[in-house]
């Protein structure tokens, strides 16, 4: 017979599996709505190489 601890078990990878589908998901949603350019771009990047082009 299962105890409370048993289902805690189950609903904990119950839980862990929602969690990932939605991290999936919410992946996917993010790579088909931005370009691969947008998403690795920064404005701090951007400064941070000015900022080196100065050094040199």
């Amino acid at each position: 017979m299962m105890d409370f601890w048993d289902y805690l078990e189950y609903a904990a990878w119950a839980g862990s599996a929602i969690f990932g589908l939605l991290i999936v998901a919410d992946w996917i949603k993010t790579d088909t709505t931005y370009s691969e350019e947008m998403l690795t771009s920064s404005r701090e990047g951007e400064l941070e190489a000015m900022t080196e082009q100065h050094k040199l």
